[in-house]
């Protein structure tokens, strides 16, 4: 009763941020993202052991991390859970805004169910790996992938669905690292407070399905431009909403601005470079593939390393 899954992250170009229902983690707007290839996370389930155990990255999960996870062995096995274990490894930094619990929970979806002996769909993992993260319900897909805001209560209608295929446009997304630590705080509780306090929530949830409109079609006509702007506004309003909540949060650091102002010289001198941020002060950006050294390289200078990923692959079997 075990198996061993492989998942890679991705990151919302048109952005994630709010929920109409927690328990279900069901988005207040739908959402369009990039799966990378060369980051991954590697999940092997073990069920019926002597105890519950998981550990992620050779240490052991413990308190708020560990219920979140036995939870979603939970509803991964249904009534009377035997005791499993858990053993999880990441090749990038984890819990620093590059997105490793979307990687981090479809790998563990597809471990889990075939572990106990049960094929499901793709679709049918995406809506039970939402449920551990929401951003995981893309990561079963690789290359672009929309996730459905839906509209039923019981969150049937909500989950990935397959744009185009990772060999569909051959861009890069570099990934500027100003910071491998934790981020100062974690994403469910930054949702709460902006939803609950910022005056510029009721806008963003708005102007998100235009947004998501426009990329898709952007990414189908393989129009950098285009998308690179609707991907900038969209996470410029996800961070406006932050950065307006009460306590403002703001992930924004002087090497994400100094990123993010990098980009805007690049373009102006020509380059076909867009910046996108999620829940912390790491700053990703689009290019395309033959100007993807020359960008990272003017972006070097203002990070810890860069690095630069492709369109990744479907989760899968290892």
């Amino acid at each position: 009763m075990t198996a061993t899954a492989r998942a890679h992250p991705n990151i919302a170009l048109v952005k994630y941020w709010g929920k109409r229902d927690r328990s279900l983690n069901l988005p207040a707007v739908s959402s369009l993202s990039l799966t990378l290839d060369q980051y991954h996370t590697t999940t092997t389930v073990t069920w019926d052991t002597s105890h519950d155990h998981v550990e992620l990255n050779g240490q052991p999960v413990t308190e708020r991390p560990l219920q979140r996870v036995l939870a979603f062995m939970d509803l991964a096995w249904g009534a009377n859970r035997p005791p499993v274990t858990v053993v999880s490894q990441n090749n990038f930094p984890t819990a620093a805004g590059l997105a490793s619990s979307s990687s981090g929970f479809a790998a563990l979806a597809l471990a889990a169910t075939t572990a106990k002996g049960v094929k499901l769909s793709t679709r049918e993992l995406s809506i039970l790996a939402r449920q551990g993260s929401g951003s995981a319900c893309r990561s079963l897909w690789g290359g672009w992938v929309q996730w459905q805001r839906g509209q039923r209560v019981d969150g049937v209608d909500s989950h990935g669905a397959p744009l185009a295929g990772p060999n569909h446009w051959d861009v890069r997304m570099i990934v500027a690292m100003i910071s491998s630590g934790p981020k100062s705080i974690g994403s469910t509780e930054a949702m709460i407070v902006t939803e609950q306090s910022s005056a510029l929530y009721p806008g963003w949830i708005a102007a998100s399905e235009t947004d998501l409109q426009v990329a898709r079609q952007a990414v189908m006509e393989r129009n950098i431009h285009q998308l690179g702007r609707t991907m900038e506004a969209s996470t410029l309003r996800m961070h406006a909403t932050m950065m307006s909540a009460i306590p403002a949060i703001r992930y924004w650091t002087p090497g994400s601005v100094a990123v993010m102002d990098t980009v805007e010289s690049m373009r102006k001198e020509g380059l076909s470079a867009y910046f996108t941020m999620d829940a912390g002060p790491n700053v990703k950006v689009l290019c395309r593939a033959d100007e993807a050294e020359q960008v990272a390289q003017r972006l070097a200078t203002h990070c810890e390393r860069v690095e630069i990923l492709g369109a990744g692959p479907d989760a899968y079997l290892c």
